[in-house]
């Protein structure tokens, strides 16, 4: 039996256009069948490799690198605002905030301000106040009203250590330190519905595709900040649709997962907003730091603005390169956030009239970078393989930061005056030619303690990372002073000198010919400056003038080896006991130069220059503490006998260009020139030493006095203004050492006769006997009986 089934079309209706809706509905089905197949298997696909993910800390936890703390003494220039900001920036909370500070708290009234450390302070938990009156300190007292001579605050934050091989930096910040203005600058301009949408604007989506299309270009982003937080952390920045389906999926992995606070919170710390130097600069705390120099806290409503309008495209709005555009961006972002109702518009019109407020200081200012490499490379020494960066460790310093400053800006502001000289070298000898331009290095300590308060290890970091402040050069004539000390040791000892009749003092009587050597089998024939020599000069003047000859001869008569003994112990461990070594031809650091100098200016105690004071686990507990070395290679006279013969220097010698260019405080210092520059000074409290050269080892064709001079000149100005250096003071003698007034023209004791005469130190016993105006006689008996010659003669 067959069976016909026979089909009714609907009236009016026809079979072709039925069939062409279902086949339609069909492939609509299909299309949607597909889309979800493809959704699911992505979904389900990069669920596991958000899982993996976010197993991990979401950002990698870095050590935070901190400076020395500033110590607040009575009589200095500090203002209770100025404590109070400090403490704030180094963490603390004002006493009664709803969520104490672990670091510390502070009260403040009008003239006085008191500190309490916490648990996690750096310090003890011993409080302190201090009272402040016309921007003065005058008094310190403890919790039990008893004074103190001095008390240290909280030490600041430089920076972290990069946290990858891409040389970033990121300051971690959570939401609730996020200032609001911060946050609704982001969603005016960013993504308005952020906290509507459940991670995809479908509208802004589709629009962007729409205008991609019909464009034929892929720059319509559409991306809300979860998507654009999906694509930072899980993907590649290419544009494709595959990608972009990733980076849906992955988005609703993150709406499921976080609340949207968690989501702006960690956006807040992943975006990049530009670049610093050589390093990347992550999320809004970096930021904060880098273009202002404040806490993300801090962040004013124009500030604000400005961060959340370079988010599009941080190396075009550049501020510091591209102010113009910078603030037109900004201004845009203020408009928005008219629109959303965020502020009024009185509000964005004060905020547009404002100028960007950048920090001035460079990366080498603010964030010591070749310091820090320095810190990271001792770390890796002493700590092993620990991995002490994830850890979150606190590294504690020697650094000081408003010296840093200090330091770095005297690189920026006169490294020109070498550039202009090697200018002229140049054109003169190579026209037509290009040349590069030395680089420099300067390293600064507290002679009293081997601590690094300041170092620069180049121009700039961001155009070379390579660090000349422990690059080992020839020393040149900074070396020289130790040739007289170790002269000046042979005269405690009771030795007399081959060919002298006395001990070794100032004016011992030096040859300034020119002497051959024989080293080996050669000969060795120095050279003076310019090929000036002289007969006989006294040591004082052989240093005074740098001589080559005269010193050379003095380690000859002292020894050899004995001035490299000493040049070893003090760090310069490559000096060998040959004639050259006299004049500084044996390599050494500059950091190596800033320890060596200790011996002279810290009473003949060596001090190994150091950087790391602390190591701590990120709730202050201390790891290890580390304790500078120290070792007496100098009697304090013959220290300070030598730093006499050095302060001559700086007034009257090689080392004068510095009081030429304006620095006036009592110091003492020597020039070098050895292919490279040198300049090696120190005052009562700071020690500093320049250095100057070609990275090719080339001859850089310029004198201490001219290249490097004028760096230490412009650092040591400016130093000696802040407070914790303004106390500088004449060097004193010790006991068994006594200034005495010698005419210059007879090298003899001064009196009426010769009034002019100059202060110079002698080891007691070994004083001039005789007056400029009763001077020796050396006539034999007969000339003394019949008359002949002159007394004196």
């Amino acid at each position: 039996m067959k069976l016909k089934i026979r089909f009714a079309w609907p009236q009016g209706k026809h079979p072709k256009a039925t069939l062409a809706l279902l086949a339609a509905l069909m492939a609509f089905g299909l299309v949607i069948l597909t889309g979800f197949s493809v959704f699911g298997y992505f979904y389900f696909k990069y669920q596991g490799v958000v899982d993996e993910r976010l197993k991990q800390p979401i950002f990698a936890n870095t050590a935070k690198i901190f400076a020395a703390p500033r110590e607040v003494r009575p009589a200095q220039k500090l203002s209770v605002a100025v404590i109070a900001n400090e403490l704030r920036e180094a963490g603390y909370t004002i006493d009664g905030a709803s969520q104490p500070s672990p670091l510390g708290t502070y009260s403040q009234a009008a003239q006085s301000i008191t500190v309490h450390p916490g648990p996690q302070s750096y310090h003890a938990q011993d409080g302190a106040t201090i009272r402040v009156e016309s921007g003065v300190v005058q008094s310190i007292t403890d919790d039990h009203g008893q004074p103190l001579a001095s008390y240290e605050l909280e030490p600041l934050l430089i920076t972290g250590l990069s946290d990858d091989a891409n040389r970033t930096k990121r300051r971690l910040i959570t939401y609730d330190e996020i200032p609001p203005n911060l946050v609704q600058a982001v969603l005016a301009i960013e993504d308005r519905r952020f906290f509507e949408h459940s991670g995809v604007n479908y509208l802004r989506l589709i629009e962007a595709v729409y205008r991609d299309v019909t464009t034929g270009q892929k720059q319509q982003g559409g991306s809300t900040l979860t998507m654009q937080l999906a694509r930072g952390f899980f993907l590649t920045p290419e544009k494709r649709i595959k990608r972009k389906i990733i980076e849906i999926v992955i988005t609703f992995q993150l709406e499921h997962r976080f609340n949207k606070q968690k989501i702006f919170e960690l956006y807040a710390n992943e975006i990049n907003l530009g670049q610093r130097g050589s390093f990347s600069i992550d999320g809004f705390g970096e930021a904060a730091q880098a273009y202002f120099g404040k806490d993300v806290r801090q962040l004013n409503l124009a500030e604000a603005a400005m961060l959340a309008g370079i988010i599009q495209r941080p190396n075009y709005f550049n501020p510091f390169r591209h102010a113009d555009r910078t603030i037109e961006r900004r201004n845009l972002v203020l408009d928005s956030m008219v629109e959303t109702g965020a502020i009024t518009k009185d509000q964005a019109e004060r905020a547009k009239a404002e100028p960007l407020h950048l920090s001035e200081a460079s990366v080498d200012a603010s964030e010591a970078p070749y310091f820090v490499d320095l810190v990271h490379e001792q770390l890796m020494q002493k700590l092993g393989e620990r991995d002490f960066n994830r850890e979150g460790l606190r590294i504690y310093t020697s650094l000081d930061p408003d010296l840093q400053r200090v330091a770095a800006s005297a690189v920026e502001s006169t490294v020109h005056v070498v550039d202009e000289r090697v200018d002229r070298l140049h054109r003169k000898h190579k026209p037509g030619e290009t040349w590069n331009y030395p680089q420099v290095a300067l390293v600064a300590l507290n002679p009293h303690t081997g601590q690094v308060l300041a170092l620069v290890g180049g121009r700039s970091y961001g155009s070379s990372q390579l660090n000349h402040a422990v690059a080992r050069r020839p020393t040149g004539s900074i070396f020289k002073p130790f040739v007289y000390a170790t002269a000046f040791n042979t005269s405690l000892e009771g030795t007399i000198l081959p060919g002298q009749t006395k001990p070794f003092t100032q004016l011992t009587m030096l040859s300034d010919e020119q002497t051959t050597y024989d080293v080996g089998n050669q000969e060795y024939t120095p050279r003076n400056y310019e090929g000036v020599y002289h007969d006989q000069v006294t040591a004082r003047y052989a240093l005074q003038k740098s001589l080559n000859n005269a010193t050379i001869g003095l380690a000859a008569l002292v020894g050899f080896d004995r001035v490299a003994e000493l040049a070893r112990e003090a760090g310069v461990k490559s000096a060998r006991g040959t004639p050259s070594v006299a004049i500084g031809s044996y390599d050494a650091t500059p950091l190596d130069m800033a320890g060596a100098y200790t011996i002279f200016a810290n009473n003949g105690l060596h001090l190994d220059p150091w950087m790391l004071a602390s190591v701590r686990t990120p709730t202050g507990d201390i790891i290890t503490d580390y304790t500078p070395t120290s070792k007496q290679l100098l009697d304090p006279r013959v220290a300070f006998l030598t730093t006499d013969m050095l302060e001559n220097v700086i007034n009257h010698g090689t080392g004068a260009k510095t009081r030429s260019l304006g620095f006036t405080a009592p110091a003492a210092g020597k020039t070098g020139t050895d292919h490279d520059a040198w300049f090696a000074g120190y005052t009562s409290n700071l020690l500093c030493i320049v250095w100057v050269g070609n990275d090719d080892y080339t001859d850089i064709k310029i004198e201490g006095a001219d290249a490097a001079a004028p760096i230490w000149a412009e650092f040591m100005k400016k130093a000696v203004l802040l407070p914790q250096y303004s106390d500088t003071h004449s060097f004193s003698p010790p006991e068994g050492d006594e200034m005495i007034n010698i005419d210059p023209a007879t090298n003899l004791l001064s009196d009426a006769a010769c009034p002019d005469g100059v202060d110079i130190a002698f080891l007691d016993g070994t004083t001039p006997t005789d007056t400029c105006d009763h001077p020796p006689d050396h006539r034999n008996i007969l000339q003394k009986l019949f008359g002949l010659g002159k007394p004196g003669n």
